[in-house]
């Protein structure tokens, strides 16, 4: 019996809820107000600071292929490009099944990656339009340690869901209409009592604030009717917390709390995807249409542009480090710039395409190109340096997640002329 078999026979219906035990939490480093998470969890878009900086004190694999390093592979059915959230011993999944016609979050066990239950939350009125390399589960899941959060398209609107750990449905809520361009792939965002959505779109765009407990919208504000593909990002840059969010024109902060706009600016471009990074005063954004724009913003309100760009990082999110900013363009070109003053540094020709998002941990960068090569290289800002290149699978779209030493990947294999999605598991035997 393969894998996918078990898997399917496993997850027949659209529910299916097993007892999940997992560990007590060690070494908290921060208290939600319904759960604890620590510094071996994943547990949102861009990791704990939400900025793709996974924890320094582990030893994640710098080499690995399809027999090396593996700990676990475990089938995904469907099709997505979210990346793993890990917290505890559960590892988490959005994906859709166009046979089936689901879109489903699904949970594996953190050690085996025995699959744990399936949760159907949408079925049918699947969406089709829309670039070829989007896909209908393209968010990543957040968890607060007690609860999932995840954004779906389904018949032509944005929805928001909560489950348990457990997998049971605790609220679903429509977030906005929405009329496809590219697709839609905006993630989640935990911040205290809410959980933030980004909805923009051709049609009724919007960002709201949802109650995490209830699912009923705290805030909402309507954006400008044009396309854009940004996730909310809360950074804590000048001084306060701010929820930033680019594109559709404009450099926008808000208070996550109340919603109160707390200043605009005309900037980024028109479409955005990119998740905005920052040095504690700058923010860093960027865009790819209607023109390639890569800009140092002053986040105190006053509307400063420091520096500005024509570098195309439209896809993969950046990364900062001691002062530097260091990105992939979507062409394959490994870059820094000196985040004061927007000096280029170096860059280095890596090769292939990237939609992913490079994540770093300590001063190693791990950047995954369309083809399934993540390329590891140096966060140093004198010299391009080269660790490793390692190949699994034939594509991939998600981002690493990565903690407790281990590195979660989700890429595709061709399996007799059939495309088939996998979860890996990487670390040290």
């Amino acid at each position: 019996m393969s894998l996918l078999r078990l898997f399917l026979m496993i997850l027949p219906g659209s529910l299916c809820l097993i007892d999940v035990p997992f560990l007590p939490a060690e070494d908290p480093v921060r208290t939600l107000s319904t759960g604890t998470l620590t510094d071996q969890d994943w547990p949102w878009w861009r990791g704990p600071q939400r900025n793709g900086v996974a924890s320094k004190d582990q030893t994640p694999p710098q080499q690995w292929s399809s027999s090396k390093n593996v700990l676990w592979k475990t089938p995904v059915p469907g099709r997505g490009h979210g990346s793993a959230t890990i917290v505890g011993q559960q590892v988490f999944l959005a994906t859709a099944e166009h046979e089936r016609q689901v879109q489903s979050v699904l949970c594996l066990d953190r050690a085996t990656g025995k699959p744990l239950w399936e949760t159907v939350l949408h079925t049918g009125n699947f969406d089709t339009k829309g670039n070829s390399k989007a896909t209908l589960a393209s968010a990543t899941v957040a968890c607060d340690g007690e609860r999932l959060y995840i954004n779906f398209l389904n018949g032509g609107a944005v929805h928001a869901s909560a489950l348990d750990r457990s997998g049971k449905i605790l609220w679903q809520t429509k977030v906005t209409d929405f009329v496809i361009h590219q697709g839609f792939g905006a993630s989640p965002t935990v911040y205290e009592s809410l959980v933030l959505i980004g909805a923009d779109n051709k049609g009724t765009g919007a960002i709201a604030a949802l109650d995490r407990l209830t699912g009923k919208v705290v805030w909402k504000h309507e954006r400008p009717a044009v396309p854009n593909y940004t996730s909310p990002i809360i950074l804590n840059v000048a001084g306060r917390d701010q929820l930033l969010f680019t594109g559709c024109d404009l450099v926008s902060s808000f208070d996550p709390v109340s919603g109160k706009k707390l200043w605009e600016i005309p900037g980024a471009t028109t479409e955005c995807v990119t998740s905005t990074v920052t040095d504690g005063q700058l923010i860093f954004t960027s865009g790819g249409y209607p023109k390639n724009h890569l800009a140092a913003v002053k986040a105190d309100g006053s509307g400063q542009v420091v520096w500005e760009n024509g570098s195309r990082v439209y896809v993969p999110s950046m990364l900062v480090r001691d002062g530097y900013l260091y990105a992939v363009l979507d062409a394959g070109v490994a870059m820094c710039w000196r985040c004061r003053d927007g000096q280029e540094m170096w860059k280095s020709r890596l090769g292939g395409t990237f939609s992913a998002s490079p994540v770093l941990v300590g001063d190693v960068i791990y950047a995954t190109d369309e083809a399934g090569k993540t390329t590891l290289f140096r966060a140093i800002p004198d010299r391009f340096e080269l660790i490793a290149e390692n190949q699994l699978g034939s594509e991939a779209f998600a981002t690493l997640s990565i903690c407790g030493s281990r590195i979660y990947t989700r890429v595709a294999e061709d399996l007799n002329n059939r495309r088939q999605e996998f979860l890996y598991s990487l670390g040290q035997p």
